[in-house]
Order: C-alpha cells, then structure tokens, then sequence
C-alpha cells in the first residue's frame, strides 16, 4: 500500500493535479459542525443539505464500502488575472469570482480523477471507487483538511501554506486500505483580515459563514429576491465574491494555473456591466455555454446585473440600460430593475 500511494500521488501530478492526499472517513467533528450551522439556518434556502442528512459526514454511506479518500487539488487562477482590487473601483465594470471565467471544472476534473482510478485499478486489480467533482453531498474541505490539503481558514474556505486558496478539490471514495496522510496545521493565527473584509460581514464568527448574507449565496444560489439591505452591499459582483481570499495573506504563495480550461472567455476578466444586461437569453446561454455561470439562469443573471448598474455611478447609458428591461417579463428582473433605478434617483 506505501508503495501504490506514492504512485498514486506520482500519477496525480501527471494528471495536472498540483497536490494529492488520503484520509480515513471519520468526520464526526465536522458534522457536529455543520449540525450546529444547518440548526441555525445558515444554509438560507439550500433545503438538500439539510434533505442529504448524513450522507455529507458519512462517506461510508454515500458510497458503501469506503473506507478511504483519495482528495486532489488544482489551481485555476488564470495567469491573465486582472487586478481585482482595480475592478471593484470601476463601477460600470463587473466582477466575476475567478473560479469562473474559464470552462466548468466539474467536467475537466471528474475525467481526469476517473484516469486515475483506472490506472489504480492496472496496479491494484479491481477496486471499489466513485469519483466525486462537488458533484455530490461531500464534506470535501474536511476530508481535504484530514488529507493534508491544507486546513480550513477562518472564511471556510481550504487554505495550503505554499499555495494559498485559489484551488479547486475532487474526491475518490475507495475500499482501498491506502495510508493516511497528516492533516496539516491550522496557520491562521490571530488574523482576521477574511472576517474583516467581507462587505456583507458575512463571516458572523471564525470558521462560521452566514450563507443568507454571502455574495456567492445571493449571486448564485438565491433564485428570488435579494434583500434590499444587501443590495447596495454587493458593489460590482455579479457572480460570486472572492474578496475573503484576495485579503488572504496566504494568497501571496498562489501559484498561476497552467490549464488552458481556465483562461477567461468572452472579456469576463473584465467585462462592461451595459454591454452584459444587454446580452438576450440566447447571447447568454451561447456565451455561458461549457460555463459555470450557466447554472443561474438568464434570470439570475440580469438580477445581478441590475443590483450591480443600480450601484454604478450615475450616467445617461446606465439608465438607459435599465430602463430597457422595465417591462421584462420575469417580474424578478422588472423589481431589482425598478430598485436600481431607484438609486439613481429616477423612474
């Protein structure tokens, strides 16, 4: 088994995985954890992860027979990266969280670890396994965490002393009895720089995300309205928030990623917030398509647009641009367009 682990971990880097793991599936900690955020309703209208039950802290019951995790990690900061910090100060400009400017990951990385998986099985003969690309009820952060990953920061988010956060993690459930490897330490310390910036002050406590008040919650998850309170909050993003990892002072060790996949497409880097409200449901589902912003729908989409135009500096154009979906026919849209207006002191 020593021996197949560290071909495993060989084959993982050939597979354009930057780090590879393995952990048992003991996760009682972490599902008093999320028992404890599920009770107090943090999870806002995400109803399956309460639905899942245990499945999420028990891997052994999502996929039996598991008696270990293969956990991988993959950096997709795109090399292109625009600053970010300049973005938000240019309010008829839009911010997508980085994750998502490129192709879906889901897809890319469920091949390769199946790759993987099969070339396990040339070594070890027929095993049991199920691949997983957040594609299922895992507790993927913690069972990254017991693989040596790197640890959980005060945002939630995984973090890797010599590689930051700016990574994405898959999972392979196996009755393989491979070694455990060592959790790594938690480095976070004293700072607070996360819980500091977040412009909802959605980090309600250290290692606790009030999901009904993040800006990926209300940009992706949320299918209705935004609350008004929120709303002037959101500034520019119009798809997810990476502010919490931008402050990190781990980052600084982020590495660029390598794969093509997850260059930026259509000018998302830095895309002009009229030019994006103008895009038909057709435009959108063309230019989305392969895209993890696809999932939110046309509706969603021109919801955000309209929360971030209504936060943009005043002008003739950006008016103009709301009022050309006044009378949309999803009365979602019409109300957070009627509320930007609103801002800009007219009808």
């Amino acid at each position: 088994m020593d021996d197949l682990a560290q071909r495993i971990h060989r084959w993982a880097r050939e597979l354009g995985f930057q780090q590879s793991g393995f952990s048992d599936i003991d996760l009682a900690e972490h599902e008093e954890h999320l028992g404890s955020w599920l009770s107090r309703g943090f999870h806002g209208e995400m109803g399956y992860m309460q639905r899942h039950g245990t499945l999420r802290s028990r891997p052994g019951e999502l996929h039996p027979g598991t008696i270990r995790v293969i956990s991988v990690r993959m950096d997709y900061l795109p090399e292109t990266n625009a600053e970010v910090e300049t973005l938000l100060k240019e309010s008829t400009k839009g911010v997508v969280s980085r994750y998502a400017l490129g192709r879906d990951y889901h897809k890319m990385m469920r091949k390769r670890l199946q790759k993987l998986s099969q070339q396990i099985e040339t070594c070890a003969g027929p095993i049991g396994y199920r691949v997983f690309v957040d594609s299922a009820p895992v507790l993927e952060k913690a069972l990254a965490e017991k693989a040596g990953l790197g640890w959980i920061g005060k945002h939630s988010n995984l973090i890797n002393k010599s590689a930051g956060s700016w990574f994405f993690l898959g999972e392979i459930f196996t009755d393989l009895p491979l070694p455990t490897t060592k959790p790594a330490n938690n480095h976070c310390g004293a700072c607070t720089a996360c819980m500091d910036v977040c412009p909802t002050q959605a980090i309600v406590a250290p290692y606790t995300v009030d999901a009904r008040r993040c800006i990926s919650y209300l940009t992706i998850e949320l299918r209705g309205s935004i609350e008004k309170d929120l709303r002037p909050l959101m500034g520019n993003r119009i798809y997810g928030c990476d502010d919490c990892q931008l402050v990190c002072p781990w980052n600084r060790f982020a590495r660029y990623t390598k794969e093509q996949d997850f260059a930026p497409r259509h000018g998302l880097d830095t895309p002009d917030l009229i030019e994006l409200f103008a895009w038909s449901e057709e435009q959108f589902l063309l230019r989305t398509q392969g895209s993890a912003i696809r999932r939110i729908g046309h509706q969603s989409w021109l919801r955000n647009i309209a929360v971030a135009l209504g936060n943009a500096s005043t002008s003739e154009a950006v008016i103009d641009a709301l009022k050309s979906r006044l009378n949309h026919k999803s009365e979602i849209v019409r109300e957070h367009v009627e509320w930007a207006l609103d801002q800009h002191h007219t009808k």
